[in-house]
């Protein structure tokens, strides 16, 4: 491992971002997993981007569906990004057994989660990931705070106090 991969890999963990998860279904099936790096793209039209190991299997189904749902998950939401990070896969191999999903033609969307379904408009693979642009097709606003990560925990999101 070359120092600068490794001083990019320690930098990164100092960046908080909301924890989310991908979910797609169609003809390629049903998948979902914990992802770090989602970001809203533009309001014109309405777009977001998240990025998947492009060797993953939520990443081929992504691709073969045509369509994804990003979960932003609320602050209580722990249990939920270790499932779809994998942490119980060998108890529980189906990531949404037992959850109440409600299942769209994009993707599950997940309980207290402020969801965006979308189409993909674009992917494009740059190194170790894919890049998926998706327009969005629909919001649902939970109005939950976010569940937060960050150096390798999971943080709840705070205002400043006012002094």
């Amino acid at each position: 491992m070359s120092t600068h991969r490794q001083n990019f890999i320690d930098a990164m963990r100092q960046v908080a971002s909301t924890v989310t998860v991908v979910t797609t279904d169609g003809p390629a099936g049903q998948a979902g997993a914990t992802v770090s790096a989602f970001s809203s793209l533009s309001a014109d039209p309405p777009s977001v981007l998240v990025c998947l190991k492009a060797d993953s299997r939520i990443a081929e189904a992504v691709a073969a569906n045509g369509t994804f749902c990003v979960n932003i998950l609320s602050e209580d939401g722990v249990e939920l990004a270790q499932r779809f990070a994998g942490a119980f896969d060998q108890m529980t191999p189906d990531r949404f057994e037992g959850l109440d999903v409600n299942n769209t033609e994009f993707g599950p969307t997940l309980p207290r989660a402020t969801s965006f379904t979308c189409t993909m408009r674009h992917r494009h693979v740059h190194g170790s990931h894919a890049i998926c642009i998706g327009d969005v097709t629909g919001i649902s606003n939970a109005g939950e705070k976010p569940l937060t990560y960050m150096s390798g925990t999971f943080h709840i999101v705070r205002p400043q106090a006012d002094d």
